[in-house]
């Protein structure tokens, strides 16, 4: 048979492969390996406040112990190590959310949950309702589902529910479902009021679909009151998680450890059956070694490791505010996150966060996330998204001050008229 030349893999790969794309964030990671880099591009909490010592004597009981260390090493259930569950469940319980161990099931960090819902829930076609500009990773797990997007408007003036089910249906399917980061969000650091919790449980009731929240950043709040989770304020509604709509995402990641990927969802049943179904056909189950772990690291320590990572990040956000109040020409604003992991700045019009980005690497060696690829519409490419979790306070002020004497150039380069457009008020 004659040699018809190597194969053309892009001839071969499905559809919706042609809808996976390489995360801005986690391309822009590899530059932490370069020592002259001030990096505020990904989310990344400090190594420094990992509680290895917890961990390693966890592991170590774990494995020495001639009833848990075989157990350890098997297999195991698909909804997760149960102690851990139990856990889950008195956590909810202090956040308002009254359920059950068979309310919770535990993932492989809250992201292949998020790719876990899309496949229940999302068909070629469907919508998917987010906010503008909404987390990175929730587009790349839902999109190999092929969905479209149409934007959530949490405001006075939002869109009528009869707007989505006509948008949804003259592009040949329904709405399916909706996603939201409701605390110090990713990208913005902002966190929606109780006011806007209610009307967006209000519009997913109309609509009838689901709510995903993704409650990443929730235990990171600085100051302020804590708002109710939307699984709790709709539990308030109907009596019963059996009854509400909103899926709950968490994660230990933000808090404890991200490298042991632990997470879970807590909702009705029936979702948690579905999931442990697409979970039996993932990966079986999360491992049962790390599973075993985090309950014990969480049970002896969580709410001082919380605390402490607490203290240190409020730190940060406060070097981070006081030095973009510094160095920052007239016309960028940012936004003022009450806890979390990020700042939002909007550059003036005729910026491109992108450019900038390039130039920034090339010429002040500071890295940061342009905004563009936080919405699903191609606008926001005036903004970007600076981290503060991992750099030092010095850190932070000299990366704010390299980038604001390069925007200051951009600025200038581009005309006085446009350095002048809009006021240094941060909003």
């Amino acid at each position: 048979m004659p040699d018809k030349g190597p194969i053309d893999w892009n001839a071969t790969f499905a559809r919706r492969a042609e809808r996976m794309r390489a995360s801005e964030i986690r391309e822009l990671l590899k530059v932490l390996d370069q020592p002259d880099i001030i990096s505020f591009a990904g989310g990344i909490p400090d190594p420094a406040l990992f509680p290895a010592s917890a961990f390693s004597d966890a592991y170590a009981a774990i494995l020495s112990s001639g009833e848990s260390g075989p157990q350890s090493l098997q297999y195991s259930v698909s909804e997760g190590y149960l102690p851990l569950r139990r856990w889950i469940v008195q956590h909810m319980a202090r956040l308002g959310v009254a359920c059950e161990v068979d309310n919770i099931a535990i993932t492989s960090g809250s992201q292949q949950g998020l790719d876990y819902l899309g496949k229940l829930f999302l068909g070629a076609g469907d919508t998917v309702l987010v906010t503008a500009p909404t987390y990175l990773g929730a587009l790349q797990a839902f999109n190999a589902y092929e969905p479209r997007y149409d934007i959530l408007r949490l405001g006075q003036g939002n869109v009528t529910p009869s707007a989505y089910r006509d948008g949804a249906k003259a592009a040949g399917g329904r709405v399916a479902l909706a996603y939201v980061v409701p605390d110090f969000a990713n990208p913005t650091g902002e966190t929606l009021d109780e006011a806007a919790r209610l009307r967006l449980l209000d519009l997913v009731e109309e609509l009838g679909v689901p709510l995903l929240e993704d409650a990443a950043y929730e235990s990171l709040r600085f100051e302020g009151e804590r708002v109710p989770s939307l699984l709790a304020l709709d539990l308030r509604r109907h009596g019963s998680i059996e009854r509400s709509r909103v899926i709950y995402c968490g994660t230990f990641s933000k808090t404890l450890a991200p490298g042991l990927r632990v997470g879970w969802i807590c909702a009705a049943r029936d979702v948690v059956h579905r999931l442990v179904l697409a979970k039996q056909a993932g990966d079986l189950h999360a491992a049962t070694l790390t599973q075993m772990a985090m309950h014990r690291v969480a049970e002896a320590i969580y709410d001082d490791q919380v605390a402490r990572n607490i203290a240190v990040y409020r730190v940060r956000r406060d070097a981070m505010l006081q030095a973009l109040a510094r160095h920052m020409p007239p016309g960028v604003s940012w936004t003022k996150p009450k806890g979390g992991m990020f700042v939002w700045v909007t550059l003036p019009e005729g910026l491109d966060g992108a450019e900038l980005l390039a130039a920034s690497l090339r010429d002040a060696r500071v890295a940061f996330v342009p905004g563009g690829a936080f919405f699903i519409d191609g606008s926001g490419a005036n903004t970007m998204r600076l981290n503060y979790s991992r750099p030092s306070e010095a850190a932070i002020d000299d990366g704010v001050k390299r980038l604001g004497v390069l925007i200051a150039r951009s600025l200038a380069a581009g005309g006085a008229g446009l350095a002048a457009s809009s006021s240094r008020q941060a909003s």
